[in-house]
């Protein structure tokens, strides 16, 4: 379990990423993709000061990152070059390749390849530092000339780092920054209508808020002040944990994954309410279909053309029949789908 330990201070300063971040989204693809091609086992390793996701419910790529993984047949570590000898399947990802503040990818990209040399040690662990939780196991040759601050070896690291996110990465953009977008739209609505608790209970169903502290099942145990300086929250489409990286001069970064709005769905965006109008009612199969997107009460109303009564007649509904989740959060509530809510539109 990870801790993050809010002060007053702290819980002004909570910001929200205006995108998806596209640096480390490449670097999180490439890990998620040769972790699945290993089997999809354990990842213990970790970056900055957070540790490894570790195996349980919450480690679960989304299916559409799986069906991403399968279309490259098994090509991500030759496309990705030296990059992969950052980023490996047991956990690992240095500090330098997330870039939080930059979202544009060739922005990121330089920064990342302008780290000073003592920096690039130190976030790959070489040498070993007491007290520093991630460190790169294995570090070959090319990975020490880039420790190093060698031209050459931070050129590799520049090419073919961008050869696989236009290769590998790009053609999914437009989808992955349109999911970011819709989740900055939940987030700020929470934030909006139930404050700081409603915006920490809703960032995921395993992530637990118990003021002031905010508890994320991870196989490593840590607690992380904040210090006064706030918290940085970015989506990923990649992450199937939080991941969190501590900043000892600005605020903390916590990664946390975007929600699966359609990814299980086998009809498209459509869905089945038509073959589910017999069972549960035309309506409720159009607000079940409608809450791929997690709602609240009054945005699922909007979007259902239904008053708010209505939609909250339907909610309890659909709840008591196990296929909505609701999480109460003060003046707001977060309706989401259960796994059974989404296999039933998914027709299995």
């Amino acid at each position: 379990m990870i801790r993050l330990h809010f002060t007053a201070a702290d819980l002004r300063q909570i910001t929200l990423a205006p995108a998806a971040n596209a640096l480390s989204e490449t670097a999180l693809s490439l890990r998620l993709s040769l972790r699945l091609r290993a089997g999809g086992g354990r990842e213990n390793g970790g970056t900055g000061v957070s540790g490894g996701y570790g195996h349980g419910p919450w480690d679960r790529p989304r299916p559409a990152a799986r069906q991403w993984h399968q279309a490259l047949r098994g090509t991500a570590s030759a496309r990705a070059g030296v990059l992969a000898e950052l980023v490996t399947e047991d956990g690992f990802l240095p500090d330098f390749l997330l870039q939080p503040s930059l979202h544009d990818f060739a922005d990121a990209l330089e920064a990342a390849a302008a780290t000073p040399a003592e920096q690039l040690a130190l976030d790959l662990g070489i040498p070993r530092a007491a007290g520093r939780n991630g460190h790169l196991t294995r570090p070959g040759p090319w990975v020490r000339e880039l420790a190093q601050g060698s031209p050459s070896a931070t050129r590799a690291l520049i090419a073919d780092t961008r050869r696989y996110f236009h290769t590998s990465v790009e053609p999914l953009w437009p989808r992955i920054r349109g999911s970011a977008l819709t989740d900055r739209a939940l987030r700020s609505e929470m934030l909006l209508r139930g404050g700081v608790d409603a915006l920490l209970t809703t960032l995921a169903t395993t992530w637990k808020w118990q003021p002031p502290t905010l508890h994320l099942p991870s196989a490593s145990a840590y607690d992380i002040p904040l210090c006064g300086r706030g918290l940085l929250l970015v989506p990923s489409w990649f992450a199937t944990g939080p991941l969190v990286m501590y900043r000892p001069t600005a605020a903390t970064v916590l990664v946390y994954p975007l929600r699966d709005d359609s990814d299980t769905s086998a009809g498209g965006p459509g869905g089945r309410p038509e073959a589910l109008a017999a069972l549960l009612g035309r309506t409720r199969a159009h607000m079940l279909a409608l809450l791929r997107t997690p709602a609240t009460t009054t945005a699922l109303a909007e979007r259902a053309a239904v008053s708010l009564p209505a939609a909250s007649q339907h909610t309890r509904v659909l709840r008591e029949a196990g296929l909505v989740d609701t999480t109460r959060t003060g003046v707001a509530v977060l309706h989401t789908l259960t796994p059974l809510g989404h296999n039933l539109l998914a027709g299995t």
